[in-house]
């Protein structure tokens, strides 16, 4: 299976923070969350993987190019949507259209108005600049997934909007991965939307890669065990990722494979493994 995004012992230092070694990939046809607490790195990955800015060493390849090469032809196959979407102030929707078919060489006018319309978003009337945070979001999305890019790269794409334009968004991503050479790198804090479309999960705390794997083996390899404190000594230190404590007792991120097999657990969720996880590591 070929990769859309692949990153081989990425660094970049900053004063007072820095990225460390990051290794991972996405394979052609899924999509990978990134995950991780607010100031983790997972914007700072995004930029350097765009060469927004310069990785200090290491190697990035997007769309089988390596991105130290001339990137601006790859940069026609990608929709990006930062957390912080900037387009000119005082555009329009129907401005917007206007300004990137002259960007784009693959721009779609008609799928463009599609999303104006199912976004709901005025064509002509409001100004960017007057637009709420949902709907720059919602205009930035738009714009993504209108000009036939095989790789979309957002970054917090459902901040700022509603439950309802969340799901709408998801399932739209969901199917544009439909297309087995079309792919996804989201990152986001709200991880119930990342477990129920990502193939592949990222976790990203201090600057440093803490996890990556498939999503179904994350869920499959880890369960919750409630039991007493006096019980949970009895396990093998290595089986337990991370502790709860409760008044009735303790609940455990257990990793199934190395504990007793008579003793049963609960499925976890997605959210649950991050959490445990992140409070294993702080302990």
């Amino acid at each position: 299976m070929k990769n859309a995004l692949e990153l081989q012992n990425v660094s970049k230092s900053f004063k007072g923070f820095e990225t460390k070694d990051m290794t991972f990939s996405l394979p052609e046809g899924c999509i990978l969350g990134l995950v991780g607490k607010n100031g983790a790195g997972k914007s700072t990955t995004i930029r350097l993987i765009m060469d927004m800015i310069h990785k200090d060493s290491g190697t990035i390849y997007v769309l089988g190019k390596n991105i130290e090469e001339d990137f601006t032809e790859t940069k026609q196959d990608i929709g990006v949507v930062l957390d912080e979407p900037s387009f000119p102030e005082y555009v329009t929707a129907d401005q917007m259209n206007n300004i990137m078919k002259n960007i784009y060489r693959n721009w779609d006018e008609k799928r463009y108005y599609e999303l104006i319309d199912q976004f709901e978003l005025p064509k002509w009337k409001k100004q960017f600049k007057n637009y709420s945070k949902g709907m720059k979001m919602k205009l930035a999305i738009a714009v993504a997934l209108s000009h036939h890019a095989k790789l979309l790269i957002l970054d917090e794409p459902t901040s700022g909007l509603d439950p309802f334009m969340r799901d709408e968004i998801l399932d739209i991503l969901y199917e544009f991965t439909r297309e087995e050479d079309q792919s996804v790198l989201i990152s986001s804090h709200i991880v119930s939307d990342l477990e129920r479309i990502c193939d592949y999960i990222a976790y990203i705390d201090q600057g440093s890669l803490k996890l990556y794997e498939e999503k179904d083996c994350l869920i499959e390899q880890y369960g919750i065990l409630k039991c007493s404190k006096e019980e949970l000594k009895e396990f093998d230190e290595q089986a337990v990722k991370g502790v709860r404590e409760n008044p009735y007792g303790v609940e455990a991120l257990v990793d199934r494979s190395k504990m007793p097999k008579d003793y049963e657990t609960d499925m976890a969720t997605l959210e649950e493994i991050i959490v445990f996880l992140s409070k294993g590591q702080e302990e």
